[in-house]
């Protein structure tokens, strides 16, 4: 009797060692850095709990300071210029927006959570574009030029930060030759429509350094 209790000890003892062991070493438990950008080896980016919590989002995907994604697929923070002061028509209209370069077709995510509020088309603007409105309503982020839609996007659906929204184009006023996303930031007050807003520079908050660096 005494052997077997022994036997069955022993067994649980080395079992709860293998389960730590492959917990504690495992690619899932490593998988992000500390600064929430992702690694080759995992799918899973960590932000700052005060940020946002942690959400699934797809390889190579980069975080920003503000636990905003690069909206565009395989950029990189450094990879940013702060265009949102730059003026349009010679100076007629304000820019308020950054341009993030990419070739044609490069998948468009989700900066942030939030609902999309809408889909429009403006030939002498932004040509396809989408309006994500934040889940507290005060903030609405823009994307333009778009080459095209994701598949099924629509209206009222519930976005996830990370979320193929699109590809990059040049749509509306924009140069075939050089192709990218027109993205923007506008604080809301209630009330305020998609179209409305007071706009922010989203460059700080992607790319973690002050206006014009």
């Amino acid at each position: 009797m005494l052997k077997l209790i022994g036997t069955a000890l022993l067994t649980a003892f080395v079992t709860s060692w293998f389960w730590i062991w492959f917990y504690t070493s495992s690619p899932a438990a490593s998988a992000t850095e500390p600064n929430g950008r992702v690694t080759a080896a995992g799918d899973v980016a960590t932000v700052d709990p005060a940020k946002g919590p942690p959400v699934a989002i797809a390889e190579g995907v980069e975080v920003g300071p503000a636990g905003l994604v690069i909206p565009v697929q395989g950029l990189k923070a450094d990879q940013l210029t702060d265009t949102y002061t730059q003026a349009r028509a010679g100076g007629a209209r304000r820019h308020d927006a950054i341009d993030i370069m990419a070739n044609e077709g490069t998948p468009v995510l989700a900066a942030a959570d939030g609902t999309l509020e809408k889909l429009f088309y403006s030939d002498g603007g932004g040509g396809i574009t989408a309006y994500v409105r934040s889940p507290d309503g005060r903030w609405s982020y823009y994307y333009a030029h778009l080459q095209g839609y994701a598949p099924g996007l629509k209206e009222g659906q519930q976005i996830k930060r990370g979320q193929f929204l699109g590809r990059v184009g040049h749509t509306g006023n924009a140069n075939a030759e050089g192709p990218h996303l027109h993205f923007a930031i506008n604080r809301m007050q209630q009330g305020e429509r998609w179209w409305q807003g007071s706009p922010i520079n989203p460059y700080p908050l992607l790319a973690g350094k002050k206006a014009g660096g």
